[in-house]
């Protein structure tokens, strides 16, 4: 891991911002500050899942030079904070997760809860929602939001049998037409919701999307299949035109509120 004593919470990637794209990946780095530590855990536990979305960051800058558009990537690891969570989510800090306990999240005192938001997760969605206002801004339109993760092949000793997954809400402007697109390659086991459901009431989608109305979707790509560059630039290559597609839809540059499932907006 990247050790630095000055650490910045997120990282921009500039790109044109007319084009009406904002790209975002949560779970792109597995860092810790130096403070931090290795938050009681061994090193072997940096290279899972539970760490970060392993191969997003390489998807998400190959797709931003594709696009040409501006994305932001949070550089923290989920497991000091998870910047896809509300608040008030108790999966916002994990104690356990896919059977580690991480001994430096337990006992979470209140002041080093509101450490970890107002240094980390605030300063993340503070840029995103920035960059979200400005590409409306100079697009002069409601801007595509596109959220990268990936998920793992197997998960509390269950194999998933999805290559990728599309995860949304009620707004189905973006997820339908990209697994349309997707299940054009008769390979491709393309996943509506799964394998986790789109409705999660203050994540990232709904904080910067949903509430304002924006067309978007949350993509999960299997970890095994972008787990390199070469695979990982494939499927950015494989993404690109889709979204581009997507983007020129007459439906796609509108403000629209479809609600939640999870409640009232």
């Amino acid at each position: 891991m990247t050790r630095s004593a000055v650490f910045a919470p997120f990282e921009l990637i500039e790109g044109d911002r007319k084009r009406g794209i904002v790209l975002l990946a949560d779970h792109a780095h597995r860092e810790l500050p130096e403070e931090y530590g290795d938050l009681g855990l061994p090193a072997a536990e940096f290279e899972r899942h539970i760490a970060y979305d392993i191969g997003v960051e390489m998807v998400t800058r190959k797709l931003a030079e594709l696009l040409g558009a501006p994305a932001v990537m949070a550089r923290f690891s989920r497991l000091l904070i998870d910047p896809n969570r509300g608040e008030d989510d108790p999966t916002l800090i994990r104690q356990l997760y896919d059977g580690t306990i991480v001994p430096a999240n337990y006992p979470m005192s209140d002041q080093e809860r509101e450490k970890r938001l107002d240094r980390f997760y605030r300063p993340y969605h503070d840029v995103v929602a920035a960059l979200v206002a400005s590409v409306a801004h100079d697009a002069k339109r409601a801007p595509l939001v596109f959220s990268v993760h990936s998920f793992t092949p197997v998960m509390q000793g269950r194999p998933r049998p999805w290559h990728v997954g599309v995860l949304w809400d009620l707004d189905d402007r973006v997820p339908k037409p990209l697994m349309e697109m997707l299940a054009d390659d008769k390979a491709l086991i393309v996943g509506d919701n799964e394998p986790y459901d789109g409705a999660l009431h203050g994540d990232t989608m709904y904080r910067h999307a949903i509430v304002h109305g924006f067309p978007h979707a949350l993509i999960e790509i299997r970890q095994d299949l972008i787990g390199d560059v070469k695979n990982a630039d494939a499927w950015a290559h494989r993404l690109a035109p889709i979204i581009e597609a997507i983007n020129q839809g007459p439906d796609i540059k509108q403000v629209r509120q479809y609600g939640s499932r999870t409640g009232p907006l």
